[in-house]
């Protein structure tokens, strides 16, 4: 009896025009490019301007590149998983604006907040619904627009992070290829060190927290980092230890793009060289839920059919995880 897997049959993605790069930082904040540069591997990060513009401008600019690439109908997409921490609003989901604006007429939507490894938590989800044979055509988008919560006067936040979107398209398959296990782990006890104070039903918007500036990143950078390079290192080395699988086995290593020494302990923990890897942290910096799919994205021309690929990620709150697909097409 064949099992049904789900599986990427295709990349979209968007990034902002707006190029803010290091050099322009250097005249906003206390801080230089070789400084920035040494210390996360970002050069450049991209962001959305303009009066009305969120998160859902650049996922729907994603979603329709991927339609017009795997050739469907919007018409036929049964579920769109936007992962997010800038949803446009509170209410109603981004996902549902999406699904309004591609013309998704048939799909049901919702948001997925797990952070930076929000992508990966939609992806999980979103396959549960393909390996069920619930739906046939789920689209798993991560999109940040991370600009709207940093703080341009905190050089330790607004140097790392930059505005993206990329979304996938699930299908079915009998195939051996597709998502194949996945390891996702969160620990609430790291909210002391990455959250933002004000804005939720805990500390809702006021004049007084507007004015002493509780509506943007809070991050403790060391704890953070600490944190980030050992979980995302363990559960790395775990999911290959549950499949049998060697550093020789992997094609690609694709991490969260949050600082290039968290990506290099990562793949070095792993045994992974760095020609596997993928980086995009230093045009695009971090782009929260993006990021994994951003490098996809910018990848997707190198990748082949049958190539084994571990995804992890590491996030506010905290969470993180890593996943085990074996990719379905040559591009």
């Amino acid at each position: 009896m064949s099992t049904t897997r789900a599986v990427i049959t295709g990349v979209g993605g968007h990034v902002p025009d707006y190029v803010l790069t290091n050099k322009e930082l250097e005249s906003i904040i206390d801080t230089t490019d070789e400084w920035i540069t040494t210390r996360t591997g970002i050069k450049e990060r991209r962001i959305l301007k303009g009066k009305d513009q969120g998160t859902s401008v650049m996922a729907v600019k994603a979603i329709e590149e991927l339609l017009q690439k795997t050739n469907t109908d919007p018409a036929e997409i049964d579920l769109i998983i936007c992962s997010t921490t800038t949803p446009d609003m509170i209410f109603p989901a981004t996902a549902n604006i999406i699904g309004d604006k591609i013309g998704a007429k048939n799909a049901f939507g919702f948001d997925l907040q797990a952070a930076c490894s929000g992508f990966l938590y939609g992806l999980v989800t979103g396959a549960q619904f393909i390996t069920a044979s619930t739906y046939k055509k789920v689209i798993v988008v991560g999109a940040d627009k991370m600009s709207s919560i940093i703080d341009y006067r905190d050089r330790a936040t607004c140097i790392i992070f930059g505005d993206g979107a990329a979304a996938v398209m699930l299908e079915p398959t009998q195939e051996p290829v597709g998502l194949m296990d996945s390891y996702l782990k969160s620990d609430g006890s790291g909210v002391q060190h990455l959250h933002l104070k004000a804005g939720g039903s805990r500390r809702p918007t006021t004049i007084e927290s507007v004015m002493a500036r509780e509506h943007y990143v809070y991050q403790e950078g060391a704890a953070v980092f600490k944190y980030a390079v050992k979980h995302m290192a363990d559960v790395s080395a775990e999911i290959m230890k549950r499949n049998n699988l060697t550093a020789d086995d992997i094609a690609w290593l694709v991490p969260h793009q949050a600082n290039k020494r968290i990506i290099n302990a990562t793949s070095e923990r792993m045994g992974i060289g760095q020609e596997k890897v993928m980086y995009t942290i230093h045009k695009y910096g971090n782009t929260t839920s993006g990021t994994i799919p951003l490098c996809l994205w910018d990848y997707e021309s190198k990748l082949k059919k049958g190539d084994n690929i571990i995804m992890a990620a590491f996030g506010g709150g905290f969470t993180w995880g890593a996943t085990y697909l074996v990719w379905g097409y040559d591009s």
